[in-house]
């Protein structure tokens, strides 16, 4: 299952995590994100050791900022609150490859 990121306390505690942690950051009016949201939502069930969540840029523009995100979607991937990796944009193939390498 797949989360909206509601706080910097939420997101703390996820960099806080030792599982693979994939951030999907997104926005209503981007139309990528919605083609690859059903994507994400499909990874989330199958990877059930790996925690899927999305960070709306429009309302957590702090984590934005500090991730650096400039292009939507971008895909941030996270273990022990390191990034370990990054995809933009909406290429699904190449974010299920990442997910199964780092799962």
């Amino acid at each position: 299952m797949v989360k909206y990121v509601e706080s910097e306390g939420e997101w703390m505690a996820l960099m806080n995590e030792e599982k693979l942690v994939v951030v999907d950051f997104t926005a209503s009016w981007c139309g990528p994100c919605r083609m690859v949201a059903p994507h994400f939502e499909a990874l989330s069930k199958e990877y059930t050791n790996v925690i899927f969540v999305k960070v709306d840029v429009d309302k957590q523009d702090k984590i934005t900022q500090m991730c650096g995100v400039q292009v939507m979607p971008t895909f941030q991937f996270f273990k022990g609150g390191q990034k370990v990796d990054e995809l933009k944009g909406a290429d699904v193939a190449t974010l299920k490859s990442k997910v199964a390498a780092l799962a």
